[in-house]
């Protein structure tokens, strides 16, 4: 039996997924990143979510249901703060079917998380937003989170990513 959390909009609870939520895990994946124009950057497979979310527990996810079926998800780990000396929540992904937009289900399963954040001590709550996507900035800011302006994000990956692991030992 899957441990239901009810939520103050009638019909809507959340949960924390399970290795059968899998192939549903993916698809909402794929969804989203349809939804922002990279599709084709998916490499994720049932068998590669299975090992990081359910063996490794390299990550959680919360799955929103409407009258018993699956409209959203959010995908998030614990990073640390060396600055706070505590852990934080990063929301990696966070969805809601298009047709459940407006309702204000984004709206409760970031304060879900944001209550999971406190409880497990955490100092922050945070997450990455394409610049483009105006609609979601302008509800992050209407919640109260702040843009970090100031800061780039780098990433490293495929041949370079290798490249510099090799240099390592060079």
């Amino acid at each position: 039996m899957k441990d239901l959390h009810e939520t103050q909009m009638k019909g809507f609870k959340l949960r924390f997924a399970e290795a059968d939520d899998i192939p549903l895990i993916l698809e909402f994946i794929r969804e989203l990143a349809d939804y922002e124009r990279m599709l084709p950057e998916v490499v994720a497979t049932e068998e590669i979510l299975s090992e990081s979310l359910f063996e490794k527990k390299m990550a959680e996810v919360i799955i929103g249901e409407f009258k018993n079926t699956p409209v959203s998800f959010a995908l998030f780990f614990h990073n640390f703060s060396t600055f706070l000396g505590r852990p934080g929540l990063y929301l990696e992904d966070l969805y809601v079917k298009p047709e459940m937009r407006g309702n204000g289900i984004g709206r409760i399963m970031l304060s879900f998380l944001a209550k999971l954040a406190i409880e497990r001590k955490c100092g922050r709550l945070e997450w990455w937003c394409l610049d483009w996507n105006e609609p979601s900035v302008k509800f992050y800011k209407q919640l109260g989170a702040v843009p970090m302006d100031d800061w780039t994000v780098y990433r490293v990956t495929d041949e370079i990513l290798v490249k510099l692991a090799k240099s390592f030992s060079e």
